[in-house]
């Protein structure tokens, strides 16, 4: 009782569908085989994703009105990545709330940042869906205040700043290579691989461009993450 008390406190809202705070919080290894994405987190985090960025974008529009594309950008995605997401879900106690099989939990499951962020993107998705876009903006408002007025300066674009971190190692900065294109000439998706001597990371976007940047942020993000370790 006292753990879903303090669960809806962090999310500011009861839930008339408690399936789908459930659900939002099941990992896919605690579904049976054969059940997977049914009953797990992973299609309100495909949702989740989508709520979080139009909040976030329009959030921006609003708190910076003299900030270009670029830097509005490069702020918005901070403030979406994974390491931030996993953060909130640590802040708000989402972590010690989610269902995952024994095996996946023997292994750190409910302290990685993937996990995590993924969770708290499926939450975010349900307050949608149950209480509509009020209910999730309300959530996010309340966890991400802070971090959106603390960017007066647009932070580095991630290719930058995962070269300038290789500059400052003494190691050669990543090699991005192109490891597929796939889909429609009017909706590509290319996949980019970006590797060096510390580690490598492969991202997924509708450009050439935006595929090298998100693998450099996820590249830079496990920098950091094993930095803390």
């Amino acid at each position: 009782m006292e753990s879903a008390s303090r669960l809806a406190h962090a999310l500011g809202h009861s839930f008339a569908d408690p399936g789908l705070l459930r659900q939002a919080l099941t990992h896919p290894s605690a579904i049976l085989r054969g059940r997977k994405g049914h009953g797990d987190y992973e299609r309100l985090e495909f949702l989740g994703d989508r709520v979080l960025g139009l909040v976030i974008a329009d959030w921006l529009l609003v708190t910076y009105p003299d900030a270009d594309a670029g830097h509005l950008a490069r702020r918005f995605n901070e403030l979406v990545r994974r390491e931030t997401l996993a953060e909130v879900a640590r802040e708000t106690g989402i972590n010690l709330e989610v269902r995952m099989a024994d095996g996946e939990r023997a292994t750190g499951g409910a302290d990685k940042p993937a996990i995590l962020a993924d969770v708290c993107e499926a939450l975010i998705a349900a307050l949608y869906l149950d209480g509509g876009l009020g209910a999730a903006e309300s959530f996010v408002h309340r966890h991400w205040s802070e971090r959106v007025t603390g960017l007066k300066r647009a932070p580095k674009d991630p290719k930058t700043a995962i070269q300038e971190w290789a500059h400052a190692a003494g190691i050669e900065p990543p090699v991005y290579r192109v490891v597929a294109v796939e889909g429609p000439d009017h909706a590509p998706a290319f996949t980019i691989e970006a590797a060096f001597a510390r580690g490598r990371a492969v991202a997924t976007g509708p450009s050439k461009k935006e595929a090298e940047r998100r693998a450099a942020e996820r590249l830079l993000g496990d920098m950091e993450g094993s930095a803390n370790d």
